[in-house]
């Protein structure tokens, strides 16, 4: 139990000035008031304020008679304020935690509590469609950084008294709050358990990076392990039909992420735009993503293997082989074209966006024509790459798009280090990363291909119409 507050007024705005240092922090105002004929003083963060809604709060205290003051401050909390939310903090240290985090508090002398009201209003943007999560057809809203905003597009896509949003925080200095998603009624009850356990038990400062911190705190196991162990997402639509599949959904405050778990490879693939067309596009789409994956993973490996191996490439693929001269080894030209991208990319980011598009068409020319004019990469190399790296984009989750770029760097090692045989271990590395891997459930990463269930295998692959999917949901 924290510390209770005083009955008198002047004890308890001694202490808080004290605590919060309102001489020297700006953004911190007390303002002291009479109402109902006794001193008040309110305590509230400038810029967290919705300075319309407390005008006409402090008319309506500067307007109270003495006679219609009640004795205590859950009477006057729930009786006489004309406001929805408020509520009653006895304890300084509760007190201090809503007051940080934009809670006005109201001290009146005579009332051992604090009355909270919450008439805060964030910073944030608009809740446009995520840049990076877009769908081609559905809804064009996204999460933002404002956490009442994101389960607020989540409340109006289930309209159910099984959703659950369940509040907790974490950091001993940020406090952070973080809250769970599930329907009441399909969710993994253990899962559930075990996951209020680990954030109760996160004992660090501060989530500095939001949701990657979380997701390191909650989950510690195999970390040299780089298949993604959760799906992040930014669309309100995904997070809902994941809720509604049973899983738990993580919001963070100022992420404009949600976080879902659990997660196989299978749900780390699947997109939004699956299931805004009709079956046969969609099922279109999701296989042609997991062969591009797969291609993606495979293709300069084993090109790699058919330059070192001439023999083994049949004669109407004969036109693959490389005719001009090669200056730098294969396996080199492939490891500095891997790096190469990244760089790129990483200066796109940081590339203002006027000078992004001139900056871009000065890059392709030079990585094309004149480096290969130069000698350093051959054309087929090029080429090849260019294909990994636009591919690359076909998946929406950055984690696993590196895990196959990671895995791809070791196959390409290993088949120039060890020809045939190094191709082949540095597959069964990969497909052991795969299998190997686990959710935050402890499940297996594959399911429903391990253990086998057909039925839903068929639905990993295969968009499904509506009233199917459901049926087997129910099941």
């Amino acid at each position: 139990m924290g510390e209770k507050l005083s009955l008198r007024l002047k004890e308890n705005t001694e202490i808080l000035d004290e605590i919060l240092q309102t001489d020297k922090n700006f953004d911190i105002i007390r303002k002291g008031i009479v109402t109902g004929g006794r001193d008040a003083c309110i305590y509230f963060v400038d810029g967290f304020l919705e300075e319309s809604i407390m005008e006409k709060l402090l008319e309506f205290f500067y307007k109270l008679k003495p006679e219609e003051v009640p004795l205590s401050a859950s009477q006057m909390a729930e009786q006489v304020i004309p406001y929805v939310e408020v509520s009653v903090m006895p304890e300084r240290e509760e007190l201090l935690k809503n007051l940080l985090s934009g809670v006005t508090c109201l001290l009146i002398d005579g009332y051992d509590a604090c009355i909270g009201l919450d008439c805060r209003s964030y910073p944030m943007r608009s809740v446009d469609e995520p840049s990076k999560d877009k769908a081609l057809r559905g809804s064009k809203d996204g999460f933002v950084e404002t956490l009442v905003f994101n389960t607020a597009l989540i409340r109006r896509r289930i309209r159910s008294s099984k959703l659950s949003m369940e509040m907790l925080t974490a950091g001993k200095i940020s406090r952070t709050d973080i809250v769970l998603c599930y329907m009441d009624d399909r969710v993994d009850r253990r899962l559930l358990r075990e996951l209020q356990g680990r954030i109760h038990a996160i004992s660090v400062d501060s989530l500095t990076m939001n949701q990657e911190s979380l997701a390191e705190c909650i989950y510690e196991q195999k970390w040299y392990n780089p298949f993604p162990k959760f799906k992040f997402t930014e669309r309100p639509d995904t997070a809902s039909a994941a809720i509604l599949e049973g899983n738990i959904v993580i919001l963070v405050d100022n992420s404009p992420q949600a976080m879902i778990v659990p997660t196989s490879i299978f749900d780390i693939v699947e997109e939004a735009d699956d299931y805004y067309f009709p079956p046969v596009t969609g099922s279109y789409l999701r296989l042609s993503r997991f062969l591009i994956a797969i291609i993606t993973l495979l293709l300069t490996p084993t090109f790699l293997l058919l330059y070192q191996n001439p023999e083994w490439i049949p004669r109407w693929l004969e036109f693959i082989v490389i005719k001009d001269t090669v200056h730098v080894p294969v396996v080199w030209q492939f490891l500095m074209l891997e790096l190469a991208i990244d760089g790129l990319r990483l200066a796109a980011i940081n590339t203002p966006s006027m000078l992004s598009t001139p900056l871009s068409v000065v890059a392709g020319i030079v990585l094309g024509q004149f480096t290969v004019d130069s000698g350093w990469f051959n054309a087929e190399i090029m080429m090849y790459m260019a294909f990994v790296a636009i591919a690359n984009y076909t998946q929406s989750s950055y984690e696993l798009g590196y895990a196959l770029k990671f895995m791809r760097l070791i196959l390409l090692v290993l088949t120039a280090a060890f020809d045939l045989w190094g191709f082949l271990a540095g597959i069964a590395l990969t497909l052991y990363a795969i299998a190997g891997n686990k959710t935050v459930a402890g499940k297996s990463y594959i399911y429903p291909l391990f253990p086998l269930n057909l039925q839903q295998l068929k639905k990993r692959f295969l968009r499904l119409r509506l009233k199917e999917e459901t049926e087997q949901n129910q099941k």
